[in-house]
């Protein structure tokens, strides 16, 4: 599995205005196996993905999708909101 889990943070909230999803993934991951696990499962279309390692030793991805899907139906699917 490579999304381990969504971020609920401040930041990341703010960051679904801009459309983005913020996730910690396998540090394996690269970015298109990131986008293409994301559209597989929410059946959305993925612009672009950014990733950085965190200061922990874990892999963050910033999943921006393409403006016809909304990032927080992605969140509101999993429960989060």
């Amino acid at each position: 599995m490579i999304i381990k889990c969504f971020l609920v943070t401040e930041k990341s909230v703010a960051e679904l205005e801009k459309n983005i999803l913020t996730a910690i993934v396998d540090i394996r991951a690269n970015k298109k196996q990131i986008k293409r696990e994301v559209e597989r499962i929410f059946e959305v279309e993925v612009e672009k993905v950014n990733t950085l390692i965190t200061p922990k030793g874990e892999k963050k991805a910033y999943i921006k999708l393409k403006p016809e899907y909304s990032a927080e139906d992605v969140l509101s699917k999993l429960g989060v909101f």
